[in-house]
């Protein structure tokens, strides 16, 4: 069962100033370019970096060759894992070692 007392909106701003150095955990076949993040999207046979992209400031995503996108690293870790959000909060959480850190 969920737990109600994950905040997922305080999770994302405790994220927001580490997603340049999250992202490239999560997509490691990308470049920086700007304050975007270009990958290779490991969800589909993908072979030239340019369709997939991640915005490192606010953690936006979309891969505008299928139309997939979500608007935070949330829901990112969800898509690229197959997971519920409340999983792949977990998963973050776990991964960065956020609740020793942040009391999450």
């Amino acid at each position: 069962m969920p737990n109600p007392l994950l905040d997922f909106q305080a999770l994302q701003q405790q994220m927001l100033p580490q997603l340049a150095s999250i992202i490239p955990q999560l997509l490691p076949d990308g470049m920086m370019r700007g304050c975007e993040y270009i990958a290779l999207n490991p969800k589909r046979s993908d072979r030239r970096l340019g369709s997939f992209k991640v915005n490192t400031r606010t953690g936006r995503w979309c891969d505008f060759a299928t139309g997939d996108a979500g608007g935070d690293i949330i829901s990112l870790c969800a898509y690229l894992h197959n997971l519920s959000q409340h999983k792949a909060a977990l998963y973050l959480i776990d991964k960065l070692d956020l609740s020793r850190r942040t009391g999450l």
